[in-house]
């Protein structure tokens, strides 16, 4: 079965650090640009972070800049995204994405890409004050 699963949520208290991960099964993420998305309840979907098929490209919200970073172990078919200094309004249920044909750079609007390969079901993340 050709699956992302996300890994790695749970409840941590503001100031504090998750690490999730994303792996697939049943491909291999090597040829694929990864993302992070997120969504609180009553809220749109966010674009978090993504990074390119070689690793050398990544890019974040403005929301999340200086306290998330994304990297990807295409050895372990896993992408990771760690996350230090965390807020109440990280409070979320994260997803994973992959697409082949998905921009991941400077002025590719590449949180609003629309044409994803794969979704993970998400992993919960609550981050308490």
């Amino acid at each position: 079965q050709l699956q992302l699963v996300e890994s790695g949520g749970g409840l941590v208290q503001a100031g504090g650090s998750l690490r999730l991960s994303c792996a697939a099964s049943g491909f291999t993420l090597d040829y694929y640009t990864i993302g992070w998305f997120r969504q609180a309840p009553g809220k749109e979907r966010e674009g978090v972070s993504c990074i390119g098929s070689s690793g050398s490209t990544t890019r974040y919200a403005d929301s999340v800049k200086g306290r998330f970073t994304i990297s990807r172990d295409n050895a372990k078919n896993t992408v990771y995204l760690q996350m230090n200094s965390l807020e109440p309004e990280d409070t979320a249920v994260y997803h994973c994405a992959a697409a082949r044909l998905w921009g991941c750079f400077s002025g590719s609007n590449w949180s609003r890409y629309s044409g994803m390969d794969y979704w993970g079901k998400g992993t919960l993340v609550t981050v308490s004050s």
